[in-house]
């Protein structure tokens, strides 16, 4: 079975977000259980593609408009990543440093849907799946459906998956020049709210589409940034799978970016050799409990929360706690949390970025760790933290719903709030550092987080059956 998944991320290509570490991980579990998954992306400038070689496997040329702009397809030499790699290189266009937020985006984004189309239709590739992701990719099921020009492969299955429905690529319909000649009888397809939306039409002309958790599947017919309606009438097409986690990758006993490897035998003291690594880097004391942020600041994830609630905790003297961040966005949110540090030296403190290496080691040495999500898809750092024996405290949404038991319930190893605000925060870090005086009990909720089995291999197969019903025929 050919599979080809489309995504504008892919770690360790390029990284934004989650899109990166799904891209970057279902393919190669995939593979591994017996299908041929290759990954297309854009080229970028950055240290991967730099040092690693690439052969020019295809060069032809695609209209954008009235420009006729030359493409090459590369292939990693390799497949050091346990997956055919391609990227689509455009000069000027797809070859750039940075993921997103160029001026020309849109234009970007339709180049390379344009350049895979023409790829594999001119080189008779042929597919038994294209799997897209997200909206940079929305209007391939779309096109080759109804385009004279991919007519070839009008009979390809094809999948797409929702990482995040409040970003739609929209545009207007001055730029339908933009396309390859369509039948305009079918440019209903093509709109919501009166312009073209990439990732409403993906899901309107997919086979089946699918979003990141269950949870997620029915909040998007609640909270779909404008799509509720459409997500509810096609709720029939739409399929759950949570995502998984690389733990090749993320694994306690092999990790080389930790001070300490560990396993659920030796997580007390493989823990704490961790947390006094973490805690000597920051000016920490490593025998408070230390709670962690890790991801970006912005309101989606309920950062714009963290300052205050932060500083109530290290304010209250009945609570002895620490914290760190680790993270970057919103420039406000970035200033408040900085603020934090002059005022709370030895109890708290912030790095402003991001550093793999560094959230390797946060997620072994931290006891806790802060997701007051207001929209959460699905969530891998609480998958990464449980996978370290790190206790989640997350906000009742999306996949976090799907993943996290609140250790108060039956089978339960974590804490759940229901609000996205200061007070549930706080009681929750409240609720965290009370657990933290029962090491008895942490102990055991900290092997039972060890023991769970969040890995691809159960969400690939569920991506593999979900291929096979849609093309019996392999």
């Amino acid at each position: 079975m050919k599979i080809f998944h489309l995504s504008a991320e892919c770690y360790p290509v390029a990284k934004v977000g989650g899109l990166a570490d799904v891209v970057g991980s279902l393919p190669k579990y995939q593979n591994m259980a017996g299908l041929q998954a290759a990954v297309v992306m854009p080229y970028y400038d950055r240290k991967f593609t730099r040092e690693n070689e690439f052969d020019i496997v295809f060069n032809a040329a695609t209209l954008l408009d009235t420009k006729r702009l030359y493409f090459e397809i590369l292939k990693e030499k390799t497949n050091k990543l346990g997956f055919e790699l391609f990227l689509v290189r455009i000069p000027g266009l797809l070859d750039r440093e940075n993921v997103y937020s160029y001026p020309d985006e849109r234009e970007q984004f339709i180049a390379f849907q344009l350049a895979f189309l023409d790829w594999i239709s001119y080189s008779q590739q042929t597919p038994d799946i294209i799997h897209c992701h997200d909206h940079h990719s929305g209007l391939v099921p779309f096109l080759l459906y109804h385009s004279k020009l991919y007519r070839r492969l009008a009979n390809t299955p094809t999948v797409f998956t929702i990482h995040n429905g409040q970003y739609h690529g929209a545009f207007g319909w001055e730029h339908l020049s933009y396309l390859p000649e369509i039948d305009l009888t079918q440019t209903g397809l093509l709109d919501w709210a009166g312009g073209i939306n990439p990732l409403a039409s993906a899901v309107k002309c997919c086979w089946r589409y699918t979003t990141v958790s269950p949870t997620y599947l029915h909040e998007l017919s609640i909270n779909s940034n404008g799509l509720e309606y459409l997500f509810w009438i096609e709720s029939a097409k739409g399929y759950g799978i949570i995502n998984g986690i690389d733990t090749e990758v993320w694994n306690p006993k092999t990790d080389t970016m930790i001070a300490g490897n560990f396993t659920s035998k030796s997580i007390a003291k493989g823990k704490q050799v961790n947390k006094d690594a973490l805690c000597e880097r920051f000016g920490l004391d490593p025998n408070k409990p230390l709670f962690t942020f890790i991801g970006r600041l912005v309101i989606e994830k309920g950062a714009d929360l963290l300052p205050e609630a932060i500083e109530l905790s290290l304010m209250d003297p009945a609570e002895e706690a620490s914290f760190l961040i680790l993270g970057s966005g919103d420039t406000e949110m970035e200033t408040a949390l900085l603020e934090l540090k002059e005022k709370y030296p030895g109890r708290y403190n912030v790095f402003i970025g991001y550093d793999e290496a560094l959230a390797h080691l946060i997620y072994a040495g931290a006891d806790f760790l802060l997701m007051p999500s207001r929209v959460e898809p699905c969530g891998l750092n609480q998958l990464y933290s449980l996978r370290y024996g790190t206790m989640p405290l997350v906000r009742s949404t999306g996949g976090l719903i799907d993943s996290v038991i609140d250790f108060g319930d039956e089978g339960g190893y974590g804490i759940r709030f229901n609000n996205a605000s200061v007070a549930d925060i706080n009681h929750s870090v409240s609720r965290a550092c009370a657990l933290y005086q029962n090491t008895v009990l942490l102990q055991q909720l900290r092997k039972r987080m060890m023991a769970l089995d969040f890995s691809w291999d159960r969400s690939a197969k569920e991506y593999i059956n979900l291929y096979e019903s849609l093309n019996p025929t392999i």
